[in-house]
């Protein structure tokens, strides 16, 4: 995907104006899977943390308002939104969130709050809320996958299940709630070059599970999150990432796709827009594999040979490098891949 020539200015101005970051989570309990819970508790630890540290909380739409008009961010800006309608998030989290006056984002499948489980925040609830300025938000009809194409279906007729899908969900979540904002979460944070042109054909601004600052050149089709759920809940874990800049990078059409077979993708290669960091403090993990060795091939363009095959299932790179200007913060970029078995067997959800 290519830059325009504001992506490279920024490279030279003044990176805590264009700054922010936004939190994912979606249990706020202690009965709830760890894996996508944070306890009440830690979950307060976290609020007051960006209250004691003057950090920024705006809304969702306030943030993409200033990329889409390339208006500054203002320094330490921080997002809060979580995936999944559930209950929690009103019972435990909202008093929580209330207590400090910071706004949130919610984004929710409608198809599963029609099914009125327990455990899911109902219309009147939801309604409720985005009537008190939350923002409901569209998370899929159903919480499928936007990287696994139904057998016996083409991708383009997969799309097209899906962009009905899309946009009656977000008629629903209209009608209920008398919001349309187009963002849009990729369930299981799933999705591949083709669906985000599509979501940019249909006018949406789709959200990921990579980690990543966010700056005026962010694409709007991958928007990053830091997921501030288990096991990243300690402030320790925290506090780089609040303080992250956005590590503006291109991939070729090759190394930008994030679906791939075992054993089958053995290096990725980087073009780096930034230039306010040594090259020689870059440092990148790959989830499953630890640190890599980085080979730069020019002074804007690096290359990683894995030092293993990429593990089955959800990978990711995550590559971060002190700023120069901005001592104590880092630029942090994410890479995601989605690994299938040999054979092209998906891994389990």
């Amino acid at each position: 995907m290519k830059f325009s020539y504001l992506a490279l200015l920024l490279s030279c101005l003044h990176f805590s104006s264009f700054a922010a970051v936004i939190l994912q989570y979606h249990h706020v309990s202690d009965t709830t899977p760890s894996s996508t819970s944070i306890s009440p508790e830690q979950f307060e630890i976290h609020m007051q943390y960006l209250a004691d540290n003057n950090f920024n909380v705006i809304a969702l739409s306030d943030l993409m308002n200033a990329i889409i008009k390339q208006q500054p961010i203002a320094d330490r800006t921080v997002v809060i939104t979580f995936d999944d309608a559930y209950l929690d998030i009103l019972t435990n989290g909202k008093p929580i969130l209330d207590k400090f006056n910071y706004p949130f984002t919610i984004f929710i499948n409608p198809a599963i709050v029609e099914r009125r489980s327990k455990n899911y925040l109902s219309w009147p609830q939801l309604k409720a809320m985005a009537d008190q300025g939350v923002i409901i938000a569209n998370h899929g009809m159903e919480h499928d996958s936007m990287a696994r194409i139904t057998d016996g279906l083409s991708e383009q007729q997969w799309l097209k299940k899906h962009t009905r899908l899309l946009l009656n969900a977000e008629s629903i979540i209209k009608n209920k709630t008398g919001q349309s904002w187009r963002y849009y979460a990729y369930p299981y944070g799933e999705f591949t070059p083709a669906v985000q042109k599509w979501i940019a054909q249909n006018d949406f601004i789709a959200f990921s599970q990579q980690s990543g600052a966010i700056g005026l050149a962010t694409d709007l089709t991958s928007v990053p999150r830091f997921p501030a759920s288990k096991p990243y809940d300690k402030i320790s874990s925290l506090r780089d990432k609040l303080k992250s800049l956005p590590f503006t990078m291109t991939l070729s059409e090759e190394h930008a796709k994030t679906i791939v077979e075992f054993n089958q993708s053995k290096s990725v290669t980087f073009d780096v827009i930034v230039d306010d960091f040594h090259p020689a403090q870059l440092n990148c993990y790959i989830s499953g594999l630890g640190r890599q060795k980085i080979e730069w091939q020019e002074e804007s363009s690096f290359t990683i040979n894995y030092s293993a095959p990429l593990p089955i299932g959800r990978v990711r790179c995550n590559c971060t490098a002190p700023s120069i200007s901005e001592p104590g913060r880092y630029y942090w970029y994410s890479k995601p891949w989605f690994v299938l078995k040999k054979g092209k067997e998906w891994y389990s959800l």
